[in-house]
């Protein structure tokens, strides 16, 4: 039986706001701006793969609150310079400021996701966001790529001090949206944040499963793409 439910929680990236995509258009225009090729980096595509490879370990590093966000920022650019025999610290961290002033400019969204999004308001769902992005750039990013209309609280890992999946941003989420665990449902396409997370908050979860995974934890749904959510809501 379907559940009745009020409150919607979405992430915001790898879920609606296709950060891939996004990331590596923004990390182009970094490369080209501080001018890589000219300093021993003469191919993008194998940057950007050493860039991926520390931005991802240090977020999970981060997630599990080892690191600051601060030290995530500059040395995910540091590391990936090193790879290339540079050690410029003033160079990573202005790299760094560029891609956060970069990024959010972005707008690819998933396939459907205006769409979803309008049809779930004309259903009378509130929704909100539940992202450990940063938060000036998650509202940036909201406003750029037309998405703020259909939020109602977007609660970040810097205004609840707190990470998914720990049960403190969640409950801060419910506390500003006016939700209870039991009338709400965590959307997003992480296993251990978004999924892991919402069940040790009470919620039932959908998994946007994008690259078809398989779960280690148990959604009460899985999806493949967004315009699946219709068939639950």
């Amino acid at each position: 039986m379907i559940k009745s439910y009020q409150h919607l929680f979405f992430d915001l990236d790898h879920t609606i706001w296709d950060f891939e995509t996004n990331s590596k258009a923004s990390m182009y225009d970094v490369y080209v701006k501080n001018q890589l090729a000219n300093i021993g980096i003469p191919d993008f595509e194998y940057f950007f793969e050493r860039y991926n490879y520390h931005n991802n370990r240090l977020w999970g590093r981060f997630t599990k609150g080892y690191i600051k966000q601060e030290e995530l920022k500059w040395k995910r650019m540091w590391l990936s310079l090193f790879d290339f025999q540079i050690a410029n610290d003033i160079l990573a961290r202005k790299m760094s400021v560029d891609f956060l002033e970069i990024l959010p400019t972005k707008k690819a969204l998933f396939p459907h996701t205006l769409e979803i999004l309008e049809y779930l308001q004309n259903k009378g769902y509130k929704m909100h966001l539940i992202t450990n992005g940063f938060e000036a750039v998650q509202q940036i990013k909201l406003i750029t790529s037309g998405l703020k209309p259909y939020f109602t609280a977007v609660i970040t890992s810097e205004s609840s001090n707190a990470v998914k999946p720990n049960k403190e941003i969640f409950e801060f989420a419910f506390k500003q949206a006016n939700a209870l665990p039991h009338n709400s449902i965590m959307i997003g396409d992480n296993v251990d944040a978004d999924i892991r997370g919402g069940i040790k908050a009470g919620m039932d979860t959908v998994f946007v499963n994008h690259i078809n995974a398989i779960p280690v934890v148990q959604p009460t749904y899985i999806i493949y793409h967004l315009k699946e959510l219709e068939q639950i809501f």
